[in-house]
């Protein structure tokens, strides 16, 4: 079994994104400096879909350009997605160390 480059960080941080004309909201289940995994309520967009999530931090929000690698599936919909950080800035990696240390 191929393990991941990087350790995955366990979370619970909300987060928001937009595709195919309809907004989403989800919660980042874990993180990574290259990934994320996120639950959202029953999605309806393509597989390979390139969207920008949107982090709210204290004072500020943190937009994360992400490529969907997977979609999983629960009951009769699908409730969650596998995401590739599409080129990490400091300010994302800044942001998962800072989960990394909580």
């Amino acid at each position: 079994m191929q393990r991941r480059a990087f350790e995955r960080v366990p979370a619970n941080i909300k987060v928001k994104f937009f595709c195919c004309e309809s907004h989403y909201d989800g919660t980042i289940m874990n993180l990574s400096d290259e990934g994320m995994y996120i639950r959202t309520d029953e999605m309806r967009f393509p597989f390979d879909s390139e969207i920008d999530l949107i982090i709210p931090l204290n004072l500020d929000v943190l937009k994360v350009p992400v490529k969907v690698m997977r979609m999983t599936k629960s009951s009769e919909f699908y409730d969650g997605l596998g995401v590739r950080v599409l080129k990490p800035t400091a300010h994302y990696i800044d942001f998962v160390n800072t989960c990394r240390n909580c």
